[in-house]
């Protein structure tokens, strides 16, 4: 009975881990990394130490990026440290109206700060749109780790 309670609530925080993907106020990796702790402690999947040890340095090298993509976007699509730090303010800014300003947040700032900066609008822009990229890779890259966590949790399961 235990193990029938503990896999519902494991697939529960794979769901949520993937909702977590999209909505910034849910940590999507850390949730669908903790469904994998609340699986293995059933007698019916066993994960090894190691396997543990390399999904959570990847779940935590996954949160830290998430922060820095957009000001990395923004800074390899030619931005200023100007852009850097409106990317920043605008992130933060952007916290504040869930879910949509967590996307435009950084764009905007990347952009207001370079034209702060008298870039171009063009310029500015560019370093706006690096800022995005940078977002939705970060995006991309915490579904993949989700999916995978999915993937596991599926073949330990099965098996």
């Amino acid at each position: 009975m235990l193990d029938i309670v503990l896999i519902v609530i494991s697939a529960l925080c794979l769901i949520a881990g993937l909702a977590g993907c999209i909505l910034p106020f849910l940590p999507g990796p850390p949730i669908a990394y903790l469904g994998l702790v609340f699986l293995h402690l059933t007698d019916k999947v066993q994960y090894s130490t190691t396997q543990f040890i390399v999904w959570l340095l990847i779940v935590a090298v996954l949160q830290v990026l998430d922060y820095f993509t957009p000001m990395l976007g923004s800074k390899y699509s030619g931005g200023s440290k100007w852009g850097n730090w409106g990317c920043i303010i605008g992130t933060l800014v952007g916290l504040l109206f869930l879910p949509w300003g967590i996307i435009v947040g950084p764009f905007l700032g990347a952009v207001i700060g370079e034209l702060l900066g008298n870039k171009e609008f063009s310029q500015a822009l560019r370093s706006g749109f690096g800022s995005l990229l940078g977002f939705i890779l970060s995006t991309l890259l915490k579904f993949v780790i989700c999916g995978y966590f999915c993937y596991q949790f599926i073949v330990g399961l099965v098996r």
